[in-house]
Parts: structure tokens; C-alpha cells; sequence
């Protein structure tokens, strides 16, 4: 009898597992075909490949004419003219010490992109510091008492829009609280710092060519005049079994920085100034021997 039991118990958990299976693969055929490895599209004549711009069709920094408020295009214009003496302007926590960019340059792509989709969660794999987006599609409502993190929380839907049973976009919305402060780019284009924007997006595939991936961005937030809406664009890598980049901060950056200044480490393992007339960090700690 308990030989019978154990025969019948394998068989129904066979029947689910290809039960599930079945639905699974049904599942699978609503949502469309985002597997591969994106990168950003690079516009000649405008992005040298090395310093990604928000707005990919139009140079990085000033060149972005992003609508910033007045008190924000100052703090921008700070943050030039640091960088513009050696210094490291508003991305001086993302590049001395090698924190998350988080949303929305995260997006940006430094590394090549990987969509993951399952019916209640689309995975964006992002590669150095910014690890993982998760967008939620499971019908969830905006919890309370979030914590501060650099990729905010995102929920999306998708949509049927040519009626033909497959989903064509992805609508997503992400809220923060967010951990900052966050920049556009990498001259220090800043959001607020009051680190509460709102990001809508709209992921879809190009019709003319489904080897081309948008994401309509619109940032929401008061270091804006009115919201900024970008179309970012990346392209599938032809080769289905691509080599995926591994890039660490860490292992290449020669910033130190020491209370608010940000100095250099030497090739020969000294600490340097970044800046001209830099002063020396304060030694106090350290015991000053004589000549």
C-alpha cells in the first residue's frame, strides 16, 4: 500500500510540474522577446563612447540643456568649475568613492544591459556598481516606510497596444525615497537634494528594428523647471552568447578622498593633490618625526 501511495504521490507531482510548465510557457508567449545583451547607442559626433550623456542625442554637461531652476544651475555650474580645477564636482561620492549612481544614470548603460521577465518581476541587470533593478508587475500597491536606496522602487504594467495577445510595452513608474545625492551625468548634472523624484518610463521594443531597445524616461523632479523626458536607446548584441563585462570601481580608482576633499594616490603609492594649491589633509593623528 505505501508502495502504491508513493507511486501515486510521483505521478501528481509530475501532472503539476507539467501543468505549471505548460502555463509557464504560455506565460512566456504574452511578453516579448528582450534576451540578449543591450548597450547604449552611441550618436557620432556627439558621445566620444568613453562619457555617456543622459540624453543621447546630445553632448554631455552644459551640451544637455537640461531645465534646470536657477539655484540648481548654479549648483551645476559649481560643480564644472571644480572639475574644470581637478576636483570631482557633484560626482565626487560616485567617482572617489565608488557608490552606486543609482536612478536614473544607472540607466545609462556604462556596462551592456540584460532584461530579465517573469510574469511578476522584470529584472534589470546593470553591472558595476548599480547592480539590479527589479520592476514589480505582480498588481502590487506603493508600500509605506520605504527606506532610502539608490534605485528607488518600481512598479510596472504591461500593455497590449496592437491588440495582437502580446505585450508590447513596459510601463514603469519609480518612486523613492532615494539615497543621494544622484547626478545625470558625470559632470554632476544634479537632481534635487531633497532626493525625491519620480521616473516614468516606457520600455519597447523599435518597429522598424527589434534589435533596438527604448526606454522613454521622464524625470520628475524640483531641481527641474517641468519634467525632462529623454528616448535612451540600446542595441542587442548580435552574438546570443555575448561575454558579459565584469567592472569594479574599486579595483581601477586612484581617488582617496579624506573629509570633503578628494586627493589622488601615486602610481609609486603616495598620497598627491588633485587640485593646484591643495592643502594636505589634516595629520594630526600621525606622529611628525624630525629631520
Amino acid at each position: 500500500m505505501n508502495f502504491r501511495n508513493s507511486i501515486a504521490s510521483i505521478a501528481l507531482a509530475a501532472a503539476l510540474c507539467v501543468t505549471l510548465t505548460d502555463v509557464w510557457a504560455q506565460d512566456v508567449s504574452k511578453y516579448p522577446n528582450w534576451k540578449g545583451q543591450w548597450s547604449r547607442v552611441i550618436v557620432p559626433g556627439v558621445s566620444d563612447g568613453l562619457n555617456p550623456s543622459f540624453d543621447q542625442t546630445k553632448p554631455w554637461g552644459r551640451g544637455q540643456q537640461a531645465p534646470l531652476t536657477p539655484e540648481y544651475q548654479a549648483v551645476f555650474e559649481a560643480s564644472l568649475a571644480d572639475q574644470a580645477k581637478g576636483g570631482q564636482g557633484n560626482f565626487i561620492d560616485h567617482s572617489a568613492r565608488c557608490l552606486p549612481a543609482g536612478m536614473p544614470l544607472s540607466m545609462v548603460a556604462f556596462f551592456p544591459l540584460e532584461f530579465i521577465i517573469t510574469p511578476d518581476t522584470t529584472y534589470v541587470v546593470i553591472t558595476g556598481a548599480d547592480h539590479l533593478r527589479r520592476i514589480f508587475t505582480d498588481g502590487r500597491d506603493w508600500p509605506k516606510d520605504l527606506e532610502p536606496t539608490y534605485q528607488g522602487f518600481s512598479i510596472g504594467r504591461w500593455i497590449d497596444e496592437d491588440g495582437d495577445g502580446r505585450y508590447d510595452v513596459l510601463e514603469v513608474e519609480t518612486r523613492g525615497p532615494f539615497k543621494g545625492p544622484r547626478a545625470f551625468d558625470s559632470t554632476g548634472l544634479p537632481l534635487h537634494f531633497d532626493n525625491d523624484s519620480v521616473f516614468k518610463e516606457r520600455f519597447y521594443l523599435d518597429k522598424a528594428n527589434p534589435n533596438i531597445l527604448h526606454d522613454e524616461i521622464t524625470t520628475i523632479d524640483r531641481a527641474l523647471t517641468r519634467p525632462w523626458t529623454v528616448d535612451k536607446r540600446y542595441r542587442r548584441n548580435p552574438d546570443r552568447r555575448a561575454i558579459w563585462p565584469e567592472g569594479y570601481c574599486v579595483d581601477t580608482n586612484n581617488h582617496v578622498k579624506i573629509g570633503e576633499e578628494v586627493y589622488m594616490l601615486s602610481y609609486d603609492g603616495l598620497l598627491m593633490p588633485a587640485k593646484k594649491d591643495q592643502a594636505p589633509p589634516d595629520l594630526r593623528y600621525f606622529k611628525r618625526t624630525g629631520k
